[in-house]
Formats: structure tokens, sequence, C-alpha cells
């Protein structure tokens, strides 16, 4: 019996199972209800059929009877002007500089603090009461120290030996005049101290600018020194185009072109270390085209020990010479370098004839003295001195001034 109870127990509880694995199984199968399809729509294929032709708008379906027309004839749209922003270049004011007239007067101040112990120096000496031998050697210390000179200092120790016993009494105010008077007679007032920029004749008869040469050492403050001299020339009227010729440094160049536009003058310069005679040439040829008054042309800072370059500076020369005449060669020196400034004079006055010096720095600690010891050596003036790093600080020598600056 209890077997059969047991029987009958599995087989209710296997229905049970079965019956709830269909009744799962059925609700798996439903699935939501698919939306109705548009009536109008045709049933899809089961193949996948080839892309239709393309179709450009209704008219492609469409065919319409109006005459067709041409790409030519159709109108093109018109563009919307774009608004360009207009961008000014920034253009340097031109500088108007200082009138040269009287410049080195206005200087006087600076000069004599620079050169106080050669005027000073010599006045103190001279106003012992009793002038001996040892005195006068100092005296001649004092000159030989100011990088006068040993020629140019004897003579002047003996004209004043001469002139002091003539004079027997001396008052302050006559030691003054008598050294202002010696002084003058040994750095000269009958030369010619102009820059020399008068338009010349050309090869072909035709008048061309005047043509000034800028040459010195390495150093010596050739590049602004030129620079300085276009703003002299402009401020008395003359107009100027600038060659940079000292194709070396691209900084002398740009250093050039800084200083003509600062002033309005034009500068003409050619690829870095290309040939300093062609761009020479070609400043002389724009300077020409132009009207220019004056063409200034900076070459290169040579070192006097280098021969071959010197040559360069010669064929520089000639070369503008295929234009015209150059009026003026201008060596620049530093004044503080005194004597040795001698033995760069002497070089170049080979390889070029110099007409002029400009004296550099001599408001530093040079030595005044160098002036006559520079025109005794070359056997031309002192045309030009700088007195400090302003734009106008380049003046025109004067003796009378710098005399009087020296002795106060």
């Amino acid at each position: 019996m209890e077997t059969v109870i047991l029987a009958v127990v599995i087989a209710v509880v296997v229905l049970g199972a079965i019956g709830g694995l269909v009744v799962s199984g059925r609700k798996k199968k439903q699935l939501p209800p698919s939306p109705p399809a548009a009536p109008s729509a045709p049933a899809t294929p089961s193949v996948t059929a080839p892309p239709a032709e393309p179709h450009i708008g209704e008219e492609a379906e469409t065919p319409h009877d109006e005459e067709r027309r041409t790409i030519e004839e159709v109108g093109l749209p018109e563009a919307a002007e774009a608004e360009v922003p207009t961008v000014t270049p920034e253009v340097p004011a031109v500088e108007v500089p200082e009138p040269t007239a009287g410049r080195l007067v206005r200087l006087r101040a600076r000069l004599s603090r620079s050169q106080n112990t050669l005027g000073k120096g010599l006045l103190t000496l001279l106003s012992r009461e009793h002038l001996d031998d040892e005195t006068w050697e100092e005296i001649e210390d004092t000159l030989l120290t100011a990088d006068v000179g040993v020629t140019p200092t004897q003579e002047l120790v003996e004209r004043l030996r001469e002139r002091v016993k003539v004079l027997g009494t001396r008052t302050p105010e006559d030691l003054r005049a008598l050294l202002r008077e010696e002084l003058l007679s040994l750095i000269g007032t009958d030369a010619d101290r102009s820059v020399h920029t008068h338009n010349g004749i050309g090869t072909n008869g035709d008048e061309i600018p005047g043509v000034v040469m800028v040459v010195g050492v390495n150093g010596t403050g050739k590049t602004t020194t030129t620079g300085k001299l276009a703003r002299v020339l402009v401020a008395d009227g003359k107009s100027v185009v600038l060659g940079a010729a000292d194709t070396f440094r691209a900084a002398a160049t740009d250093q050039l072109q800084t200083w003509g536009e600062r002033v309005g003058a034009r500068t003409v310069r050619g690829p870095e270390n290309g040939d300093p005679a062609s761009v020479a040439y070609d400043a002389v040829k724009e300077g020409i085209a132009e009207g220019a008054d004056v063409v200034l042309i900076d070459t290169a800072g040579r070192l006097h020990t280098k021969t071959g370059l010197m040559d360069e500076l010669g064929k520089v020369k000639r070369v503008v010479e295929k234009h015209g005449p150059v009026g003026e060669v201008l060596l620049v020196l530093d004044a503080t370098t005194g004597q040795n400034g001698l033995v760069q004079a002497r070089v170049f006055a080979e390889v070029v004839d110099i007409t002029g010096v400009v004296l550099t720095k001599l408001d530093g600690t040079a030595k005044g003295g160098i002036i006559v010891a520079v025109q005794r050596e070359l056997g031309v003036p002192v045309k030009l001195v700088g007195l400090g790093e302003g734009a106008d600080d380049l003046a025109p020598f004067e003796p009378e001034a710098f005399v009087d600056a020296l002795i106060g």
C-alpha cells in the first residue's frame, strides 16, 4: 500500500513539473504586436534590388518643355564682398637733427671735463714763479702724456720757453693767452675742415652726387659715425643715400639702416657676405637715379694687419670711381687708442687717399693731443669729433672752440 501511494505522489510531481515547463515555453514565444504596415507601402522584396539612378530634384522625374540654358547664359550669384581689414605699416617718424653750426661750442662743457688735465696742468706749471729745467721737463711730460707726440711737443716747449723769457712778468691772463695762441698754432687754423660733399662730374660727363667713403678699424665706431654724419648732412639741408658696404656684419647693415630711417635717408644693402664693391657701386647708382646730394658708403671694419682685406678696400674705391670721383675718404679713429691709432692711420693712408679724420670717443679717457699727432702723421685735418653717445654728438671740429675747452 505504501508503495502505491509513493508512486502516485511521484507521478503527480512529474506531471506538475511538465505542465510548468509548457506554460513557461508558451509565455516566452509571445511577441509584442508589430505596428500595422501602411497600406500604400509595397511589400519588401526578399532580394536586395540594385540602387536606382540618381535624380536631381523633381525636374529629373517630370521633364518640362522649357528651353534649356547654357552655363554662359546663367548668371552667377554675386558674392558678398568680404571686409579686409586695412593694415597701415608703422612708418618711423623722421627726426629733425640738431643744427651743426656751433655744435662743438654747445658741447664745450663735456669736452672740457674730459680734457681738463692737459689745459690746467700746463697753466699750473707755467704759473710757477721760477721756470727751471725741471719745470720745463714736467711741461714736456704733460704734453707727451696727452699724446701730442714727440716732435710737436719739442716744438711747443721751445716756443713757450722763448716767449715766456721775453714776456717777463706773467699774469694768469697773459699765460692763458700765450698758451691759447701756441696751441692754436700747433693744431692749425688754416686747414679746410669742411666735409667735401659737393656734386662731382661723372665719367659720362653728367653731374653725380658727392661721394663720401668712411673707413676704419673694427671697434672705432665707424658705422655709428656714418649714421651720425648722415644726420649732420641732413641738418645742413642735404639729401643722403647710405651704402651698407660692410656686408660681413649683418648687424652693421641693420644698424646703418636704422640710422638712415631716423632722418629719412634710404639705405642700399646687399646680401650677407656679398661683394662690398658691388654694394658701393649700386649705392652710387641709386644716388644718381634719385638725384641725391650725397652718397655715404660705410665700409667693412678692416683690421689694418690683414693685407688682403686692405687691398679689397682699395678695390671698393676703384669700383666706385667708375661712376665718378670720390670726394672724401674719412678715416675714423678711436681717440682713446692714442699713439696706436697712428699705426692704423699709416696703413690706411697707403691703401686709399685719406682726406680727413674723424676722432670718436673724445669725451672719454682720450688725450686731446692725439689731434695734433694724427694731423702731423697724415698731413690731413681732423674734420669731425665725437663727444658722446647721443645722436647729435658728432660735431665739426673747430680749433678755437677746442682749445678754449682745454684751457678753460
